[in-house]
């Protein structure tokens, strides 16, 4: 992004990105809602969940056998610090998944100003199972205050929809096949407990750490938001087209 960009010009993109974050979350939200059966505990681990039938569910002892070697490698880890044995049933009821847009910290510096912002990637989303947003667990971990918070069942809740997204064949080809690639991300505070994110395919930029200041120091708030960036919307790829172009080429036509 240019340095040279206005204050008027950075209004208007983020009306933009603001409009396009609207615009794509929906389409996840319906993408979520259809696709909530591959990654739903109880359909992917059967038994192993507290409350679910004794029908076996194909697959089911994989997925437990990975699911519990990720989750004794970090329980036991800082800054949890749970015992490592995972025992069904597990206590994993969601149904359903939440999400918002990924958040983090960032050192600006500029003319010798130092400053810490909160940056807000509004195309780039945390997913959780419902009730068990991370934020939550941070706040927590961070006040010294777990009360009324099971660091257990958050971080098994956060393990167990990493490895339902990750550990299964096909889930990520399907979320890149309908633009909403899946990653993970690991957030301060919460050691190497693996945070799913779902981003858009088109990215958000931060503007020159100058501009950002401004912004902050104009809002009154030591908070910004990511723009989308509009070149990369123009030149955005079509894979299959692509493919189906080098088939053309492949034979001649």
């Amino acid at each position: 992004m240019r340095d040279t960009q206005s204050t008027q010009e950075l209004l208007d993109l983020r009306r933009l990105t603001r409009g396009v974050a609207e615009l794509l979350r929906g389409e996840l939200l319906q993408y979520l809602g259809t696709l909530m059966p591959l990654v739903r505990p109880r359909t992917i681990l059967g038994h192993y969940v507290q409350g679910a039938g004794k029908d076996a569910v194909r697959g089911a002892d994989k997925i437990f056998k990975d699911l519990q070697g990720a989750y004794e490698s970090i329980a036991s880890a800082r800054p949890f610090n749970l015992p490592r044995d995972l025992k069904p049933p597990l206590p994993l009821e969601s149904n359903t998944l939440e999400f918002e847009p990924l958040e983090y910290s960032q050192v600006l510096k500029s003319r010798g100003t130092t400053k810490t912002v909160t940056i807000t990637s509004p195309l780039r989303w945390v997913v959780y199972y419902a009730g068990y947003p991370p934020q939550k667990l941070q706040d927590a971990l961070r006040e010294g205050d777990t009360a009324g918070v099971d660091i257990h069942e958050h971080v098994l809740n956060h393990v167990a929809l990493n490895v339902a997204f990750f550990h299964q064949k096909g889930v990520p080809a399907l979320f890149e096949a309908i633009r909403f690639p899946i990653s993970t991300h690991h957030l301060a505070e919460l050691g190497n407990l693996p945070i799913t994110v779902i981003s858009a395919a088109i990215p958000t930029v931060r503007p020159p750490d100058e501009r950002i200041i401004e912004s902050t120091e104009l809002s009154g708030t030591d908070a910004f938001e990511e723009v989308v960036d509009v070149a990369a919307i123009r030149e955005m790829p079509d894979p299959l087209r692509d493919r189906l172009f080098a088939l053309l080429d492949a034979q001649g036509t």
